[in-house]
């Protein structure tokens, strides 16, 4: 399904609005607007066919003509029925788009490490949509499936995929600053994937099974340039000659810069229930576990942010020393990313520089300078609050760093409800374990540092600067590094005091109480 229909989805996207009259000739116009974007080649060879089916357009795909038609294709076997969507124009411009894509298909070919293989089926799969081509985007569509089952088999891994029943549902508006914002929703039923690996030049021989009653997908998107997209598309098909798409590069810049900035934000999440992993080691689960990502389109304060949460962790004990136990999570939540990224800047000097009849068509210096300028605009690595926790012990996190030269700036906050916890976790495991003998005296050190909070929680707010320094809670740990000198280890009779690391008395008696901030200067208390 996630091959199938988004293809189905381009087919559908590409069409624009015209006489509402079903007949050949409008049959013809249609693939005459198809072939805007997927070139006319598409239908000559068979790949694609547009005929009158009753009141509306049959628009056929026809998946083992495209194989057939790519050079130098290698399968041993490829069987899929054409996939098909119907098309009929309203009365409002628009477009109902249905289709049904129940479908099953097989391929099989020579990889490098033998022969592998694929197929997959899915049952009762319908659409029922309808497209906007004044938005380039479905204002609304809804698919549904009973079900969907995958293998694939390769030299060394065999993986099988099976969900029940599942639907989703797409929404589109107009946006208020150019392009379209979208919602899409996505719910899929008893989704199982077993895998096997068997390597034995690596030794690697275990199952592998993966499943949750239900997963779902959200997403959303603000400003998508949909009609830009379309259009940059367009270009491409018309331009596949190497010497016309030189020759048309000012438009292709222009196409580009329209199609700024892509998107104003886009935003996804993927939530499990009861996730379970099951392994040779034992069962890893969840009772709710999610991912989410989010990004900016293409400015000049452009933010990427990242989630991970997991509730009721379960995490098998059967390899673990049992005085770990009191240490592991039982939930978690993730969420880091960037801030302040400039790739408006970027892209418009790129997009303004490139000349395809020069190779490369970006010179070296021209990337270092972008690079340079980039990083000049001080971009963020961001840690917002995040913690790790159980019924005892939890652990947050929250901070930033830059990179204002070579070496990062940091100021990273920790706190601990439950060190003691910790401490006795280890105290227990240096019992019997030589490396946590020695990690416990550590651990009795680094609470001497942390700062007590009015709840009880043990806090170390962590700075380390660009020039090597350390401090944590306002304590220098680490001073500045030592300044470098360009003229250390050179015998060039000056006569210094030691500096550039050629005098014997370098690290010794400084009774002279004399330190210059060389190989010998000292570390700040």
């Amino acid at each position: 399904m996630k091959r199938i229909l988004p293809l189905a989805f381009a087919l559908a996207l590409s069409a624009p609005a015209f006489a509402q009259a079903v007949d050949n000739q409008g049959a013809k116009q249609l693939s005459d607007n198809l072939a805007r974007y997927f070139g006319k080649q598409a239908f000559d060879k068979g790949v694609l066919k547009v005929s009158v089916e009753g009141d509306a357009y049959k628009i056929a795909l026809d998946v083992k003509a495209l194989v057939n038609a790519l050079p130098e294709q290698k399968l041993l076997k490829f069987d899929m029925a054409p996939y098909a969507l119907i098309v009929k124009p309203r009365s409002d411009g628009s477009w109902d788009v249905s289709s049904n894509f129940s479908q099953g298909a097989s391929l099989e070919f020579d990889g490098p490490e033998g022969r592998q293989s694929m197929e997959f089926t899915i049952k009762d799969g319908k659409l029922t949509s309808v497209y906007d081509p004044a938005l380039a985007a479905f204002t609304n569509a809804t698919s549904s499936l009973a079900g969907m089952t995958m293998t694939s088999r390769e030299a060394k891994q065999q993986a099988d995929v099976s969900t029940g029943a599942g639907t989703a549902t797409v929404a589109a508006t107009k946006s208020a600053n150019g392009g379209v914002d979208f919602t899409a929703t996505q719910k899929v039923s008893d989704f199982v994937e077993r895998i096997k690996v068997d390597d034995p030049d690596s030794g690697m021989n275990f199952p592998l099974t993966l499943k949750t009653p239900e997963l779902s997908v959200d997403a959303n998107g603000k400003g998508v340039r949909t009609k830009p997209l379309l259009d940059l598309l367009a270009f491409a098909v018309a331009n596949e000659d190497e010497a016309r798409l030189k020759a048309n590069q000012a438009e292709l810049k222009s196409l580009m810069l329209a199609a700024l900035p892509v998107w104003e934000r886009v935003d996804g999440n993927y939530r499990f229930k009861d996730f379970e992993v099951d392994s040779p080691v034992g069962k890893f689960g969840a009772a709710q576990f999610s991912t989410a990502f989010g990004m900016d389109g293409v400015s000049q304060n452009g933010k990427v942010d990242y989630t991970i949460k997991a509730t009721g962790l379960t995490i098998p004990h059967q390899t673990l020393p049992e005085w770990t136990v009191p240490l592991l999570p039982t939930e978690i939540d993730l969420n880091f990313g960037g801030a302040n990224i400039d790739l408006d800047t970027m892209a418009k000097r790129a997009i303004e520089a490139f000349d395809l009849n020069k190779n490369p068509p970006l010179s070296d210096e021209f990337g270092k300078a972008l690079v340079a300028d980039f990083k000049a605009k001080n971009p963020k690595v961001v840690i917002a609050h995040s913690t790790v926790k159980n019924a005892d012990i939890e652990v947050a996190m929250e901070g930033e760093m830059t990179f204002p030269g070579e070496k990062p700036d940091a100021t990273v906050t920790v706190d601990v409800a439950g060190y003691d916890k910790i401490v006795d976790a280890l105290k227990e495991g240096a019992k019997s374990d030589e490396q946590m003998a020695q990690a416990f005296p550590f651990a009795l050190a680094v609470k001497g540092f942390g700062k007590t909070l009015p709840d009880g929680r043990l806090e170390w707010v962590i700075d380390t600067k660009a020039d090597g320094s350390v401090a944590v809670n306002g304590a220098m740990l680490k001073g500045p590094d030592a300044a470098q000198d360009d003229s250390a280890g050179q015998d060039d009779n000056s006569g210094d005091d030691g500096a550039n690391g050629t005098d014997d008395s370098t690290g010794g008696d400084d009774s002279d109480g004399g330190d210059n901030g060389g190989a010998g200067a000292k570390l700040q208390p």
